[in-house]
């Protein structure tokens, strides 16, 4: 036993020899002492252990308790006051300093009083338009401070806006579009060409009608003209820059008034690394309890400079990001489009002290040259989700990192937590006292299948200590934080699962398998789904991937199971991007050997020469690659290679057909 533990013990077992000493005082020798003494140390005999645990998190759980009562009295406060929506509670901000930066993006900077005028514009232009409360206006932008303004604004007058990613092309720009049921698109001028395309070649009747009318609206792209005919093949297509010029900046008070905390306000979409981006439903109350549990928690406050180079149409950039500003009095610092070699430097430039990060972000960071922004920063706090226990402390030292605040959270989700203490890998804690009230947990689930383990009563099974689990959160009406859903109502039905404790109840299927340890710090393992078979045991492909990235320098990397002929299971196989062509095959051979257990060695290897398509969290999207497995007839522009062991060999037509007729052993 440690120092730490013995001292712990100690006091245990001190507090319960000062019990039954007080006990025999005052008791005497009654029956009541006699149970009294004989619980005592039943209690000490059964949960030894677990007072020992509560004893050593004391210190860490007090102080979440403490941050998480401040700013839920704070919400409470603010809705007696009737400051139940982002407008409201903006507004207060906004008559407290007007003169105050809220926003800077590139050579830009935006004052609290210009974010609110140009909001109240968009939702006085869109109001005459005829749009109502419950409407639904698509926005297809880069991330600008603009792009606040317009969701911000239209939230005034009630309509919904469906954030689309702008990286979308073709199909699946034309699938998020008509899911979100919009009467219009917001667009900039970035995005004329792909909005275009589909315009031009979709046969989708519901597109084709959208598109004919006065329904798209172009901001950021021409100033001094109110037609845009001549420069667009858009059709009836409205300069909203022009439209803006002579509306009111006052604000649609009545509008605001009767804004309500259960008013959906935003659709933001999954990844979809996996199939199509699904759009969930995000209502005023989710996103004021996910921000400011996020803020308070991490200690941003008003005085914060918080940098966001991540994408506005996600949770985290979108939501956690401009919240600083809009629910918090910070300045946000917006970049468009990440850059590794830039983000120290902006940091730098503009004096952030909080910095908003992704894991992919990390590597894609600590891969860059050094620089002399890489500690020269004012860089107090990180804030973000997926760093990777593998460069956790490689990151946090070279770049001089005093606190990470890592959390774990869906968009959709209501099993939220953060870890603000530093501990490597943790994606977050739940205090022993508080699973009471925050029932959040794990639960067995079949490998296989990805169902959940039934048990006595066909009730779900809880997960032990260190056992890697499905993580699950409780539905619950009464809470405004609880699953909202998503557009698709067939979707959200997916994503539950019923009778798990008791008959009746039912929890958020998060899809993401996690383990706890002793001292309810959780850690992240895989997804549902991305952990697949082979030789009996379970690979994690996170696992493998992150340890595969740290042989090849950090290069992009995905693995998957892949289906080979008269074998159990599915065989590995990782998709390695290599532009620059160095990519070292004996090294990466020996690395994989070295590190990871024979059962998780990638048997074939796809070196992807060309950049791969990824999501808008830097994710390589996984169908692609793994629909065309190893097949030579699907993959004709990249080479592949089979893991003889020591070495990788290159796969050859001939290779391929003893390995799939079962004359090469596996």
């Amino acid at each position: 036993m440690n120092k730490g533990n013995q001292q712990s013990a100690s006091f245990v077992s001190l507090t319960a020899v000062t019990i039954i000493a007080v006990l025999l005082i005052t008791l005497k020798y009654s029956v009541l002492y006699v149970v009294a003494v004989l619980s005592a140390v039943w209690l000490i005999i059964n949960y030894w252990n677990f007072l020992v645990r509560v004893w050593q998190t004391l210190p860490r759980d007090a102080i979440l308790i403490k941050d998480y009562s401040i700013y839920f009295i704070k919400i409470r406060i603010w809705k007696l006051l009737g400051c139940n929506t982002y407008a409201k509670i903006f507004k207060r901000f906004v008559e407290k300093h007007p003169n105050k930066i809220a926003f800077k993006h590139e050579g830009s900077a935006w004052r609290y009083i210009e974010v609110e005028e140009l909001s109240n514009q968009i939702a006085n232009y869109f109001k005459e338009q005829g749009f109502k409360r419950g409407d639904v206006v698509a926005l297809f932008m880069e991330s600008c401070p603009e792009y606040v303004c317009i969701w911000l604004g239209l939230s005034k007058i009630g309509v919904v806006v469906a954030l689309i990613n702008n990286n979308l092309r073709a199909d699946t720009l034309a699938h998020s579009i008509k899911v979100s049921n919009c009467s219009a698109v917001i667009i900039g001028k970035e995005q004329v060409n792909a909005l275009v395309e589909i315009i031009n070649t979709t046969t989708d009747d519901k597109l084709k009608d959208l598109f004919t009318k006065s329904a798209v609206y172009i901001k950021n792209y021409i100033d001094d003209t109110t037609s845009l005919t001549n420069t667009t093949s858009i059709t009836n297509a409205i300069n909203l820059d022009c439209e803006l010029k002579e509306i009111s900046k006052s604000a649609p008070v009545k509008d605001i008034s009767e804004g309500s905390s259960k008013d959906q306000m935003l659709y933001i979409y999954t990844s979809g690394t996996t199939g199509m981006p699904k759009a969930a439903i995000m209502t005023q109350s989710r996103a004021i309890y996910m921000a400011m549990g996020a803020k308070h928690i991490a200690g941003i406050t008003e005085h914060d400079v918080v940098y966001t180079p991540l994408p506005l149409y996600h949770t985290a950039g979108g939501i956690l990001g401009v919240s600083s500003v809009l629910l918090g009095g910070s300045t946000c610092v917006i970049r468009s489009k990440f850059s590794a070699s830039n983000y120290w430097t902006d940091c730098l430039k503009y004096e952030c002290t909080v910095a908003q990060y992704i894991g992919e972000m990390c590597r894609y960071c600590l891969a860059s040259p050094p620089s002399d922004a890489d500690k020269s920063h004012q860089v107090r706090l990180i804030l973000g989700n997926g760093l990777r226990p593998q460069i956790w402390t490689d990151f946090t030292t070279r770049f001089n990192i005093k606190q990470v605040a890592e959390f774990y959270g869906a968009t959709e989700g209501n099993a939220n937590m953060m870890n603000t203490t530093n501990k490597v890998g943790a994606v977050g804690f739940i205090p022993f006292i508080g699973e009471k009230f925050y029932p959040v947990t794990l639960i067995r689930v079949d490998p296989d299948t990805n169902e959940p383990i039934r048990g006595e009563n066909n009730l779900c099974i809880k997960c032990k200590v260190g056992e890697p689990g499905l993580l699950v959160g409780k539905i619950r009406k009464t809470t405004e934080n609880s699953f909202s859903g998503y557009v698709e109502k067939s979707a959200s039905e997916k994503k539950i699962i019923k009778d798990v404790f008791s008959k009746g109840d039912k929890v958020f299927n998060s899809g993401d398998v996690l383990i706890r340890d002793e001292h309810n710090f959780y850690y992240f393992k895989d997804r549902t789904g991305d952990t697949f078979r082979w030789k009996g045991e379970n690979v994690s492909t996170s696992e493998v991937e992150a340890a595969i990235s740290n042989i090849v320098k950090l290069k992009d990397c995905l693995v998957y199971g892949v289906e080979v002929p008269n074998t159990e299971g599915k065989a590995g196989m990782v998709a390695i991007v290599d532009e620059s062509n160095d990519l070292d095959l004996d090294k990466l051979s020996a690395g994989i050997n070295k590190s990871l257990p024979a059962y998780a060695r990638p048997l074939f290897l796809r070196v992807v020469k060309t950049p791969v398509s990824l999501t808008g969290t830097f994710k390589m999207k996984k169908n692609d690659v793994q629909n065309e497995g190893f097949d030579l007839t699907k993959v004709t522009e990249d080479p592949l290679y089979f893991n003889e062991g020591r070495k990788f060999v290159p796969l050859t037509q001939e290779l391929r057909d003893s390995i799939v007729n079962g004359e090469k052993r596996l």
